[in-house]
């Protein structure tokens, strides 16, 4: 049936020590409107409140208790007791709304191609109430279709959303688990979002289906005014992970594919580590000129960017590398906050 119908949907719910939002996500698993939906919940080991949380839930959702072994090691567990034909992976501080399993399962059943379903989310802060902004914001098309070549290109350029936006084709995921536990102890929805977009189609929600919590402890979120550079150099590592993972699925497809990825936003991200903290920048090797001359191929490479952006960027990878500290602190803030910069925003 191509309104999804047929198609049984299961939610894994991944928690670590976020008990006070934890009831709140199982809470809109469980309401889903969709009724072919089972809700499995997964505790990294936590040492908060959550497994007195989930005691409540017994007979309503699968629990399942593990040791601390990280994100990857959550959604794997959860994975393996998967029977639907759909699954969506929820992380325990945001929320579903409740058309969001009937919605993916309408989708992939109207695209039999499509391997993931992505959906809008609304952002809501820690009480839950909805700030008014958007993932991605209203002017920023989501990517749809068939994206092998712009995700073996510049993957990391791509609107690419947060785990609870995803629903998979449980049947599409094979070829890229177990997803590996000692490199995504977090961070595992890279894994999942990239290398799966090199596995079908990606189908696109426009309707605002979740709710993607922002706390102020998020594992991936830019916290504003100040710059991260912890979650910088993670979020370096992730790419660098998913870069070779990315190249290696593609030759195992046979997918036609370049010699390096190279992505903008992960060149300035490395470009920042570098300039603010070279001592503890992830990857040897990297220097500020090179990182410029990669950045000229990336743009290169960005052919549906506009002009005066594609000029902007090798612009800003030049005056990072020139700039005395000071002033690269207020260009990478530049970068990391578009919006807040009203002629950058234009």
């Amino acid at each position: 049936m191509s309104d999804g119908a047929s198609l049984a949907v299961d939610v894994v719910v991944n928690n670590h020590d976020y008990g006070r939002y934890l009831a709140a996500a199982v809470d809109s698993a469980l309401a889903q409107d969709h009724p072919r939906t089972r809700v499995i919940v997964v505790d990294d080991g936590s040492t908060d409140d959550s497994r007195a949380v989930l005691r409540t839930y017994e007979g309503r959702a699968e629990v399942v208790l593990q040791a601390n072994g990280g994100q990857a090691s959550a959604l794997n567990a959860g994975l393996a007791r998967c029977r639907g034909d759909v699954v969506m992976f929820l992380d325990a501080d945001d929320v579903l709304h409740p058309a969001a399993a009937r919605r993916a399962a309408a989708a992939l059943a109207g695209d039999p191609g499509a391997a993931k379903a992505q959906m809008r989310m609304e952002v809501i802060d820690a009480a839950g109430g909805p700030t008014g902004e958007l993932k991605p914001p209203p002017h920023w098309p989501m990517p749809t279709g068939d994206l092998r070549a712009a995700e073996l290109a510049y993957p990391f350029d791509l609107a690419w959303l947060p785990t609870s936006a995803y629903a998979f084709r449980r049947e599409a995921l094979a070829p890229i688990l177990p997803i590996p536990e000692a490199a995504y102890r977090l961070g595992a929805d890279w894994h999942l979002v990239h290398l799966s977009t090199l596995l079908g189609r990606v189908a696109t929600i426009e309707e605002v289906s979740c709710s993607y919590r922002v706390h102020g402890a998020n594992n991936y979120e830019p916290q504003e005014p100040g710059i991260d550079l912890d979650q910088i150099r993670a979020t370096v590592s992730y790419g660098r992970q998913t870069s070779t993972d990315l190249l290696r699925l593609a030759a195992e497809l046979d997918l036609p594919h370049p010699r390096r990825i190279l992505s903008i936003a992960d060149l300035a991200r490395r470009m920042i580590s570098l300039r603010l903290d070279p001592d503890r920048h992830p990857i040897p090797g990297d220097s500020r000129f090179g990182l410029v001359r990669d950045s000229i191929g990336a743009v290169r490479r960005r052919t549906n960017a506009a002009i005066a952006m594609r000029l902007a960027f090798p612009a800003w990878f030049a005056a990072m590398a020139l700039a005395p500290r000071s002033l690269a602190r207020r260009l990478a803030l530049w970068f990391l906050f578009p919006d807040k910069m009203p002629i950058l925003r234009r």
